[in-house]
């Protein structure tokens, strides 16, 4: 997937969690979908649909009289995305040292240390 994911805010996240949770959606219902999880007005959630519209992320069907709402990415693009900006800003575009610090801070289980090994294997194999 070499497409290049736009920067998404973190309110911009929760609206895409909707989407990606049941679309196409009007609205009205990711209006409705985030109610009780935000205190946003239904105004600043359509601000926040206008503008990843126009970040090319969401997608509107304008066909019908009620235009619909659909994601452009898949969750795990913008997850890869996402980790991917983070690791730079954060450890300098190293991996290892993230996952280095992530270990020494982390107490892993038994089970979670071998599901980590058993992912390295299946990578050097590859």
């Amino acid at each position: 997937m070499s497409k290049n994911v736009p920067n998404i805010s973190e309110s911009e996240w929760e609206i895409m969690k909707v989407l990606w949770d049941n679309s196409p959606r009007t609205a009205n219902e990711v209006v409705s979908s985030l109610q009780g999880k935000a205190d946003w007005k239904p105004k600043t959630i359509r601000t926040l649909l206008d503008r990843l519209t126009k970040k090319k992320v969401v997608g509107v069907n304008k066909e019908q009289r009620i235009y619909t709402f659909y994601p452009l990415y898949a969750e795990e693009e913008c997850q890869r995305a996402e980790t991917r900006s983070f690791i730079d800003r954060i450890y300098g575009g190293t991996m290892k040292s993230m996952l280095v610090q992530f270990m020494e801070e982390e107490t892993l289980s038994e089970e979670d240390m071998e599901e980590l090994r058993q992912i390295l294997d299946k990578k050097t194999s590859e």
